[in-house]
């Protein structure tokens, strides 16, 4: 895939609708959308029509979350063959989805969950990927997830894991670097180092929000203003690759519109100080 002919988005927000109205009042400061797949699949008429208006005035990224591509006993048939009608319909310039399993046995079990980092979960991951291909001629790109427990036997570390798979199945990378900070700091690691396994190419998009604190852990919960150490995160990486849109995820604990616009702002003014949009 050549990702670096793919167009500059700018920065966005994750679709909501309870600021439906904001969004439209203030649609000029907001680049373009991310929505939920799910949202819209098997949707009434009138999810239909809020996504035909939505699509009507902002470019469209579909962002899937149960597709579940680690799943060893293979993909549900008929949740792709909607995914892919979905992302027909609004023919974006890509797609995302999460490095993670939802669906083990033929149970939804409800939540991204961590695979193993062995060579035996690369290949499942690598083998669904190649039967979406089949399904979605769009470009895929895949998304870091947190998590509470490291599961045993890993033979790589987690960025050794996200890099084999994007190399091989030759995806891009939705780098959340509030996912990378939380992980960092629930389980002890270096974020430089991290960033030094990536194939920092290969990132296309990146989401950043703030979580809250819980006995002493950090809950990914999409809930607070997006902390000072995302910030810097985001810095360091928009200054080392030239990023084509980044995404503000906020879903609990809404503030007033204006504070989310505050912090798209924050992140154009980033963006800017490394020139990677207008």
């Amino acid at each position: 895939m050549i990702l670096s002919h793919l167009p500059t988005l700018g920065v966005g927000l994750g679709f909501r609708e309870p600021f439906k109205s904001d969004l439209f009042l203030n649609r000029q400061q907001v680049d373009f959308l991310e929505i939920v797949c799910e949202h819209y699949l098997d949707a009434p008429w009138q999810k239909q029509q809020e996504l035909e208006v939505l699509a009507a005035h902002f470019p469209i990224i579909p962002h899937a979350i149960n597709l579940s591509l680690g799943s060893a006993e293979g993909l549900d048939r008929d949740y792709l063959k909607k995914l892919a009608a979905l992302i027909k319909q609004l023919n974006p310039p890509w797609w995302s989805e999460h490095i993670c399993f939802t669906k083990a046995g033929g149970v939804d079990i409800g939540h991204l969950s961590p695979l193993p980092y062995t060579q035996e979960a690369v290949e499942v991951v690598c083998r669904n990927i190649a039967e979406v291909r089949r399904w979605i001629d769009v470009p895929l790109i895949l998304e870091n997830i947190t998590y509470m427990v490291t599961l045993p036997g890993a033979e790589m570390t987690e960025a050794q894991f996200l890099a084999e798979i994007v190399e091989r199945a030759d995806c891009g990378l939705l780098l959340d670097v509030t996912n990378l900070h939380t992980n960092s700091v629930n389980h002890g690691y270096n974020v430089q180092e991290f960033l030094q396994q990536l194939p920092i190419e290969r990132v296309v998009q990146l989401h950043f929000v703030g979580g809250h604190w819980h006995d002493g852990v950090l809950i990914d919960s999409h809930s607070q203003s997006t902390p000072a150490e995302v910030w810097q995160l985001m810095d360091e990486v928009l200054a080392k690759v030239a990023v084509k849109g980044i995404v503000l995820e906020r879903d609990e604990n809404l503030p007033l519109f204006a504070e989310l616009l505050g912090e798209l702002q924050q992140a154009r003014q980033i963006g800017r100080s490394h020139h990677r949009w207008g």
